[in-house]
């Protein structure tokens, strides 16, 4: 089994590639981290509070022949994404994949919701994804990979509450296309995965809100991580060099 593993890993469409994904202590985030390492890759994650998980996640990394790195950083901090930058192409030699995971929902009718709840939505899910791309791209190189993780809400809003996660999640749509439009003459490929319900324990799909979720899907059924990070590995790969600027829509057909 472990002979296999070594085999696969040594040569998986990723292999010599070094990633950063951001807030993958556990979730999808955490299933990409471990899928690109599956991949070949070797991963750095961030986290905010979780440093057990994240080093968990880290250690099971290390543990398919990569190395496997955990930094904490507050994704609502521009100065702390910027600097899980510069230390993942330190601790890895450079950057080939930046993946943009990490995220929150605030959710509330817009006159209820605290400027506080706003701004702290729009920093983690919009402005880290704009200041990682940023830092990362001075060291990526010709055909490297910016991946975000979107939401099928950034395209259509089916509930009343969601209005600024919405918003932040519709806004890395045009970030995306203007990023691919920036970095296209270096042939660094720049997509949106877009999710919808995925089973996570902040999602769970035994959870209170999984029946009105299920009645609007045409698959009547969660997603799970591994349904994501597989479409990231793809994109990250050599299979997924001519797609950019697009959105990925994973989301049991809620959007259909």
């Amino acid at each position: 089994m472990e002979a296999a593993m070594s085999a696969q890993v040594q040569n998986g469409r990723l292999a010599g590639k070094k990633a950063l994904v951001t807030g993958a202590s556990r979730g999808i985030g955490a299933a990409i981290a471990k899928r690109l390492a599956a991949e070949g890759a070797d991963v750095v994650i961030t986290y905010e509070r979780s440093a057990e998980k994240a080093e968990a996640i880290a250690a099971e990394i290390r543990g398919l022949g990569r190395k496997g790195v955990a930094i904490q950083a507050d994704a609502a901090d521009p100065a702390a994404t910027q600097a899980a930058v510069e230390t993942t192409v330190a601790e890895l030699g450079g950057l080939d994949i930046l993946v943009n995971n990490a995220g929150i929902a605030r959710g509330g009718l817009i006159g209820d919701m605290t400027l506080e709840d706003i701004r702290a939505t729009l920093d983690v899910n919009l402005l880290s994804a704009i200041v990682a791309s940023q830092a990362a791209a001075k060291h990526l190189p010709d055909g490297g990979r910016i991946i975000s993780i979107g939401s099928c809400l950034g395209e259509q809003v089916g509930s009343a509450g969601i209005a600024v996660y919405s918003a932040s999640k519709a806004a890395l749509v045009g970030l995306t296309k203007g990023l691919a439009r920036d970095l296209g003459p270096r042939r660094i490929t720049v997509n949106v995965v877009q999710p919808g319900p995925v089973n996570t324990d902040m999602n769970p799909q035994d959870g209170d809100q999984a029946p009105a979720m299920l009645s609007g899907m045409a698959i009547k059924e969660y997603g799970q991580p591994d349904d994501i990070a597989g479409a990231v590995a793809w994109l990250a790969s050599a299979e997924g060099r001519y797609v950019t600027g697009a959105r990925i829509t994973l989301d049991g057909g809620v959007n259909a």
